[in-house]
């Protein structure tokens, strides 16, 4: 089991992606890694059953993820089981998150454990990442199938060029990459949640 405390940026691409491309590989940046990762969203039924009168940022507060990630770059697979904790201040900006992860073997029967606990799935998220690299700075391009494309930028504590949320605000703008800077927090379970849901999201 690991815990994984940093923070992180995530914003909308303006635009083609391969444009996003170009500009980091010509900015110097490196490809480290490509991967596809599915995500399958499962809720307590309790929760289930009363959907329709909550929020869906109150809803995913009790989603746990089962997880299959396809790291093409070494070729492996890692399956896991993933919870997530996230403190929002009053603009619905994100000012700290925590994920706790469990490795598991299989992905079928994960869910099937889930279900005997009365979870049901709500929800299923596939992208693919290209995470490039340069002087230390990771920037993941996010094709989300069905959805947006995101840019996504983690805080690194123990580097103090990328340790606060401002700081990969400050970065990611100097890159000039089209992105859409008015939110720096998109939360795209939350934008697919409420597509099935079938409310309005920004």
């Amino acid at each position: 089991m690991g815990i994984k405390e940093e923070n992180e940026i995530t914003v909308r691409i303006i635009g083609n992606i391969k444009e996003v491309y170009k500009i980091l590989e010509d900015k110097g940046f490196e490809i480290t890694e490509e991967s596809t990762y599915t995500d399958i969203f499962m809720i307590p039924d309790y929760i289930i059953n009363k959907m329709s009168d909550m929020e869906s940022r109150d809803i995913l507060k009790h989603a746990i993820l089962i997880r299959n990630l396809e790291n093409k770059t070494n070729n492996t697979t890692n399956k896991r089981i993933t919870f997530k904790e996230k403190q929002f201040n009053n603009k619905g900006e994100i000012i700290s998150q925590k994920a706790t992860n469990c490795n598991i073997y299989d992905i079928d029967e994960a869910i099937t454990f889930f279900e005997a606990i009365k979870y049901s799935k709500i929800m299923e998220i596939t992208e693919r990442d290209t995470i490039y690299e340069k002087n230390g700075l990771e920037v993941a391009i996010k094709d989300v199938q069905n959805g947006d494309n995101l840019i996504e930028i983690e805080t690194i504590s123990s580097d103090n060029k990328f340790d606060t949320i401002e700081k990969l605000k400050e970065k990611i703008i100097n890159l000039e990459i089209p992105i859409d800077n008015n939110n720096f927090f998109v939360k795209k379970a939350e934008i697919e949640l409420d597509k099935i849901l079938g409310k309005k999201t920004s």
